[in-house]
């Protein structure tokens, strides 16, 4: 992608930082950017060579959540026909957040400064959420009269537990790094960008250093036990370990334990 696009990704390795990328707008989501993330995820899912995605904001915020200038045009017409039309333009809005959390690649969010409205959407569709310490955040969408859509009100709960989930989406009050780490919303709070970015970097390489084929099969299990419990879950991680166990990159780790050395896996 240009660098006009709202997106741009920068590959270390198997590590792809994908960068949210309007600092003069402070990251706010328009039309464009939801479809730019639909599109760039399914060019990181079909990538081989990536293995973990962060998701960093250029500028003063990790972002400001929903462009309002743009989102005017979604109120255009109050005819009975418009309405449909505008339901099922909020459904494909959904899935540029929804494509995060189905994605095969592990997501790590990396906050700074301010993730309100979208932005708090966006997080909630990752994986692993860490922040600077100067990191607010809002569930805003009550305050300006709408109710959050994109998937905050039906993800945040499984993360921070019910109560607190309600009270911030109800209030649409701020809330701070550290009161996010309390509920649970966030593993690592980090001093500084600086600091945090190279948290990111660590984590990600964490994973990305593991068997491909068995961090794909830890998220793609945990969500599917997520929607359809305990019991369909343990079925389904049965039927996935026994697909894989014979792979190369378990005859490698076990090579590996054997001549005590780090194994190198290649996702076969």
């Amino acid at each position: 992608m240009s660098d006009a696009s709202p997106l741009k990704v920068e590959k270390d390795g198997h590590i792809a930082w994908l960068v949210l990328n309007r600092p003069e707008k402070r990251n706010t989501m328009d039309q464009v950017f939801f479809q730019a993330m639909i599109d760039q995820f399914d060019e990181l899912d079909h990538d081989p060579e990536v293995r973990v995605v962060v998701i960093r904001g250029e500028g003063k915020s990790f972002s400001a959540g929903l462009d309002l200038a743009s989102a005017g045009n979604l109120t255009a017409s109050q005819a009975a026909d418009y309405r449909e039309t505008l339901r099922r333009e909020i459904v494909r809005l959904q899935y540029s957040m929804t494509c995060i959390e189905k994605s095969a690649k592990p997501v790590i969010a990396a906050v700074h400064s301010h993730c309100i409205g979208g932005g708090v959407d966006l997080c909630c569709a990752c994986d692993i959420r860490i922040a600077s310490r100067d990191a607010i955040f809002s569930v805003r969408e009550a305050r300006i009269a709408i109710v959050a859509d994109l998937g905050t009100l039906q993800r945040l709960p499984a993360i921070v537990g019910e109560s607190w989930a309600r009270e911030l989406a109800l209030t649409g009050r701020d809330f701070s790094a550290e009161q996010a780490k309390d509920m649970g919303f966030l593993t690592h709070i980090c001093d500084d960008r600086e600091a945090l970015y190279k948290k990111a970097g660590e984590l990600a390489r964490e994973i990305a250093d593991l068997s491909p084929l068995a961090v794909q099969g830890v998220k793609d299990t945990m969500r599917f036990s997520k929607e359809n419990g305990v019991q369909a879950g343990l079925e389904y991680v049965a039927q996935k370990n026994a697909a894989i166990i014979m792979c190369e990159d378990v005859v490698e780790a076990f090579s590996a334990f054997l001549e005590k050395r780090k194994p190198d896996f290649k996702g076969r």
